[in-house]
């Protein structure tokens, strides 16, 4: 029973740190996949990041980014799409970076 438990919650933990992926169907035969964001076709067996910030392949495709969570209320999160990620600054001076203290994703 102990055993049973530890792996429901590893279960439990693996499917919430996925949570910024989806999958998807490979058919059998296939030599190459689209990407739905950007339209384009890549083979199977290859990776690339796409336009909307994910890490692809022909099964699967998970955020290249985590979303700031928690921060400092003086503070706002900006997403930087050219580096995929978001920038955390001071709401007034956005040369002066904040803590992240938590964040959901990759």
């Amino acid at each position: 029973m102990k055993y049973l438990a530890l792996a429901l919650l590893f279960c439990a933990l693996a499917s919430r740190s996925d949570a910024s992926c989806y999958a998807k169907a490979l058919q059998p035969g296939m030599t190459h996949c689209q990407d739905v964001s950007d339209n384009t076709w890549h083979p199977v067996g290859s990776s690339w990041r796409n336009s909307e910030c994910f890490d692809c392949s022909c099964s699967r495709c998970c955020s290249a980014f985590s979303n700031p969570e928690r921060f400092d209320s003086d503070c706002v999160s900006v997403f930087d799409s050219a580096a995929c990620e978001y920038i955390v600054h001071k709401r007034n001076d956005p040369t002066q970076l904040c803590p992240i203290y938590a964040s959901v994703g990759k």
